[in-house]
């Protein structure tokens, strides 16, 4: 693309995109916060003020600080190279390689703030001109979590309860560090039949992992951005080991609510805050209340009506992919990791992530259009469809009265509360893709075991 249509459409689209769902959890927690009223605030307001007082300064700031590092931030053309090597591609002979240029700063800045992901250049964050140095990618990745991670302060404070605020985040946190672990401790084993070999048995898998990041910060970068819905990448998930790549998929499936997107995350995470209230008032047999307000069966049911428009469209459009000679004509394996690619390319596209394993092609040589119409149709329904509900149940909760605390009150702090409002988050959002997940990477690690490739 041009660089004024990236500098103009991309630009305006990173920015609204992020303020939108900022704008739409901070009517959420009004909804929440306020009682017996009729308003949520205004949407425009909330829209600009996003926009102008926290991500243009926030994108700015980091734009320079890429720059500092070495992001290319300019407007020259493409450069050449001579090569010392000519190289063979698709049966074309070159001793010329082109080098991208542009305003790469500024875009790296606000894809990251705004969790919109996608990259300037193709190989993403593992790009040296994207990501030069260990302190970019490390503040890469803190940017990715940074004003999704702020916001349920934003909740404690308008809720009057900062320990509740606190008791969300730290689920957020507890969800993260043990996927990080997992998925690093399972790149860290590598491949069990090059185990078996005695072939890199104590280098772990480097396998589509750029060699100045290494294991770890390739396993926490997957971890960070499939988390918070973001999508940029410094390796290839594709290249994974099973277990590996089973813990990005798993975090957006959970709905991406850990951290996840700007906005996106807290009111997601919100909805599970609602079904783990609803659960504990069923356990202990009293009228279930958060924060003073009786959440009854309207709340519920547009909850879970939510959470049940993503689980569709990522199973239903994976079950019609499985099913159809255009869903098989664009993997790239055989077997279970084929499912694989199958369930995360549309797992991201409803998730909003944009991350791939990147062995599926989505536009095969035949032409076939399936692939892009079903993602783009899962990404209209994960962006749009979950949000109707989500405002039905703000707009419910605003108008109704406050009861005063009582010795029955569940408390929505503290570690009781937060674990269970994990174990709501693994319960509901992860069960629905238990099988799925159990015929693909689950089925795959027991395989390479035994010494199958695919």
């Amino acid at each position: 693309m041009s660089y004024f249509s990236q500098m103009v459409a991309l630009t305006i689209h990173n920015f609204t995109s992020a303020a939108v769902g900022i704008g739409i959890a901070a009517a959420l927690v009004r909804g929440i916060a306020r009682h017996s009223a009729t308003t949520l605030g205004n949407f425009w307001v909330d829209l600009i003020r996003t926009t102008y007082y926290l991500l243009l300064p926030l994108s700015l700031a980091f734009a320079v600080f890429l720059v500092s590092q070495g992001v290319v931030q300019n407007f020259k053309p493409s450069t050449t190279a001579k090569l010392v090597e000519p190289q063979t591609i698709e049966n074309v002979t070159t001793d010329i390689q082109t080098i991208v240029q542009g305003p790469m700063a500024s875009q790296v800045a606000i894809k990251m703030l705004g969790t919109n992901g996608g990259g300037y250049t193709n190989a993403n964050a593992a790009q040296p001109f994207e990501n030069p140095t260990p302190l970019s990618n490390f503040i890469q990745m803190l940017s990715i979590f940074a004003i999704g991670s702020g916001l349920t302060c934003y909740l404690g404070k308008s809720t009057g309860n900062q320990a509740h605020g606190w008791a969300v985040w730290s689920a957020m946190m507890i969800l993260f560090v043990a996927g990080t672990v997992v998925c690093w401790w399972a790149e860290a084993k590598g491949n069990p039949i090059h185990q078996s070999l005695g072939v890199l048995a104590s280098n772990g898998n480097m396998e589509g992992k750029e060699v100045r990041f290494g294991i770890f910060n390739s396993s926490l970068f997957a971890v960070v951005t499939t988390s918070a819905s973001c999508g940029a990448v410094n390796s290839t998930h594709d290249s994974f080991t099973a277990l590996g790549g089973l813990v990005p998929l798993f975090m957006i499936e959970l709905g991406e609510v850990v951290v996840g997107g700007v906005g996106a995350g807290l009111y997601g995470m919100l909805v599970f805050v609602i079904l783990a209230v609803f659960i504990a008032g069923l356990m202990v047999g009293r009228t279930p209340e958060y924060l003073g307000k009786r959440i009854q069966a309207f709340e519920v049911k547009m909850a879970m009506l939510s959470l049940l428009v993503l689980t569709a469209s990522i199973l239903g459009f994976t079950a019609w992919a499985i099913a159809s000679e255009w869903g098989l004509a664009g993997l790239n394996n055989s077997g279970p990791h084929g499912f694989s690619e199958v369930l995360y390319a549309f797992s991201s596209a409803t998730g909003n992530n944009g991350s791939a394993f990147a062995g599926l092609t989505a536009t095969p040589a035949s032409g076939d259009v399936h692939y892009n119409t079903t993602l783009g149709l899962a990404m209209l329904i994960g962006r749009f469809l979950m949000i109707i509900p989500i405002m039905a149940i703000a707009g419910s909760l605003v108008i109704k009265k406050v009861s005063p605390p009582s010795s029955g009150t569940f408390p929505v702090s503290g570690p009781t509360f937060t674990l269970l409002l994990i174990g709501t988050v693994l319960l509901i959002g992860a069960l629905n893709f238990l099988p799925a997940l159990a015929l693909g990477p689950v089925v795959e690690h027991f395989l390479t075991l035994n010494g199958n490739l695919f």
